[in-house]
């Protein structure tokens, strides 16, 4: 397993300005980093501590053995989130933190189907148990989409420029099973650039299209008003520019119909001490609001 260190910890803790009797909502626990460091600073508080992928529930549990007493772990996807809440009879929050940052776990485990350095099925769905009703993997859409659907969602979800030289390549050599064969077959198509491999963005694409990513982003962020309860803070971590636009659309908005007031007028990035010691936070664009 690898070691899981939440990003910008101290900057969430500080916007969200936890109280310890507060209530609060973590909508992307994870392995529990975050959820872990706002529970243990309430005392008659509670936190709902959710996440969509029930593995990674499970892992987030383990971690906060020691606080669990003041949390309440729930499956739930963003657009599901409102229900929370209400099932423990509570009617808003004081504050809301979400982290769309994907999971080291699900990253570096090949059998999730996410990893382009550990060969696995092209799965990728971030909830595989029985009762999910999300059954569409990455494999299905490899194979099974047409040439001109697979250049536009690589290009519009991975903002991949080389989209349909890529989706050619995949066309032509179909059926394709796992990471490894794409990745591969990616890396023929196209010249190294940089030092990204040059199947990254495509399997950024695949993964946003399989999870529904930005339909569930857009839900949450819809949500928020009626989830978080006037003084309430939401607080959200960005690792891509498509999220983090919608995300400062979303927060101006609120804030020019007075609904909210914006905690940060420039976007809070990571201090060069924790990219140099956590380098996947060097892409951490972090913004927040107080509603009103």
């Amino acid at each position: 397993m690898p070691e899981h260190v939440p990003v910008m910890l101290a900057e969430c803790l500080d916007y969200l300005n936890l109280r310890p009797e507060g209530i609060f909502l973590d909508a992307t626990t994870g392995m529990g980093g975050h959820a872990g460091a706002i529970a243990r600073r309430l005392t008659t508080g509670l936190l709902l501590a959710c996440d969509r992928d029930a593995e990674s529930l499970e892992i987030a549990k383990a971690n906060t053995a020691d606080c669990a007493a003041r949390i309440r772990y729930r499956q739930a996807t963003f657009s599901q989130l409102e229900g929370v809440p209400a099932a423990e009879g509570i009617t808003q929050v004081n504050g809301l933190l979400a982290d769309l940052g994907v999971s080291r776990y699900q990253l570096t485990s090949g059998e999730r189907g996410f990893s382009l350095m550990a060969d696995g099925p092209l799965d990728m769905r971030m909830q595989r148990d029985a009762m999910s009703k999300q059954q569409r993997t990455a494999a299905d859409i490899v194979n099974f989409e047409s040439e001109h659907e697979l250049a536009r969602l690589i290009f519009q979800w991975g903002e991949e420029r080389r989209s349909r030289k890529i989706a050619r390549a995949i066309v032509r050599a179909r059926p394709i099973q796992t990471t490894g064969q794409l990745a591969k077959l990616i890396e023929a198509a196209v010249p190294r650039t940089g030092k990204l491999h040059p199947a990254t963005q495509t399997f950024m694409a695949l993964r946003i299209a399989v999870n529904e990513e930005m339909e569930e982003l857009d839900a949450l962020l819809a949500s928020i008003p009626r989830l978080v309860g006037a003084g309430g803070r939401a607080v959200i971590l960005t690792f891509m520019s498509l999220e983090d636009r919608k995300v400062k659309q979303s927060f101006q908005a609120l804030a020019k119909a007075g609904r909210a007031k914006l905690l940060n007028r420039h976007v809070v990035r990571p201090s060069e001490e924790e990219t140099r010691d956590n380098p996947p936070s060097r892409s951490a664009k972090l913004r927040a609001i107080e509603l009103a």
